[in-house]
């Protein structure tokens, strides 16, 4: 948990995190019957990568399709580099495949302002030309800064500005669950 922030409510635990993402493997193997094969599911670092295995794992599981699941490193592409730090940390992007004419599922964990996914498309462009991208999210809370929205959302949670959305999954936190956590009011 950052710095400064205070557990608001928890608002999905694990059965319920698992129940949802079975339902979005279900509406993304519907939405791509008979072409499943073409899909690349690409997680967006950090906790898109887990999001993106477990959707993999579930398609597998219901349709016997085993999906090409790639990790995309945004770091280098984000419009708030700077903010970053004097040197960020590049973990690095792995495509398993060619994405030129491939349905690409670009997965994350939160939809917020909609830069993350803005910085994303722009390193997936560098690797070619895909058929179609589309976006699959847990949460989508609100509060675009750009015109991006979700082809596959988990839930949607309205927020405040001063509210936090903590994504915890097993695989990068030894838990799974979904928290709201409040930044402090200035005093």
């Amino acid at each position: 948990m950052a710095k400064n922030l205070t557990p608001k409510t928890t608002i999905l635990d694990a059965k319920q995190m698992a129940r949802i993402i079975r339902r979005m493997a279900g509406e993304i193997a519907e939405r791509h019957h008979g072409n499943l094969g073409s899909v690349l599911l690409a997680g967006i670092r950090t906790r898109g990568v887990p999001l993106a295995e477990k959707i993999a794992a579930e398609i597998e599981r219901m349709e016997g399709v085993k999906l090409s699941v790639g990790t995309l490193d945004i770091t280098l592409y984000r419009d708030d580099l700077s903010t970053v730090g004097p040197q960020p940390l590049v973990k690095g992007t792995h495509l398993p495949r060619s994405i030129d004419d491939c349905a690409v599922i670009l997965c994350d964990d939160v939809l917020y302002t909609g830069r993350t996914v803005r910085a994303a498309l722009d390193e997936l462009i560098d690797f070619g030309r895909p058929r179609i991208v589309q976006l699959a999210v847990l949460i989508d809370r609100g509060h675009r800064e750009l015109p991006i929205q979700a082809d596959f959302v988990g839930k949607k949670v309205p927020t405040s500005q001063s509210e936090i959305i903590e994504v915890s999954f097993q695989s990068t936190d030894e838990t799974e669950q979904v928290r709201i956590l409040e930044r402090p009011v200035p005093q």
